[in-house]
């Protein structure tokens, strides 16, 4: 059964491997501390038999506004739901939140990533230039949120 929930401490070493091992970048570990302390409601995992096998932390960037940073699926876990368990969730906590916009950005070449964003009502923006670290190109992508 998949549970999704708000991180615990407790969890953050299970993110950061999840992290090291499905996404490119590579992240100071303590930047996830940071998040679990600035808001705590926007960073979910994914659990399976009390095994963690997602993520998704996302931020509150301004009263009404909130991004993703990341979400990440372990690869044995991918084509599962998992990634949209993790994302309807974070959606449904933000219009709790009165957020009314939700923002992300991703690599242009993911093609699956957009695709997967695009189906959960996001549209891209902008094209943003070197966003990453290996100076790839990103797309700003947005969702605008209406309260149910």
């Amino acid at each position: 059964m998949l549970t999704i929930r708000c991180v615990q401490p407790q969890d953050v070493f299970s993110v950061i491997k999840i992290a090291y091992e499905a996404l490119p970048e590579r992240y100071d570990p303590r930047i996830f501390n940071s998040f679990y302390e600035s808001f705590p409601q926007g960073f979910l995992i994914a659990e399976k038999h009390h095994k963690i096998i997602g993520f998704l932390v996302g931020i509150k960037t301004h009263d009404t506004r909130a991004k993703i940073l990341m979400l990440s699926v372990n690869n044995n876990h991918r084509k599962q739901g998992i990634g949209s368990a993790l994302i309807t969730k974070f959606l449904q906590e933000m219009v709790l939140q009165n957020i009314k916009q939700v923002d992300l950005e991703v690599r242009t070449n993911n093609k699956i990533a957009i695709t997967f964003y695009k189906k959960h009502g996001f549209d891209i923006i902008e094209t943003i230039a070197r966003f990453y670290q290996n100076g790839e190109d990103a797309y700003s992508m947005r969702r605008i949120l209406r309260p149910n």
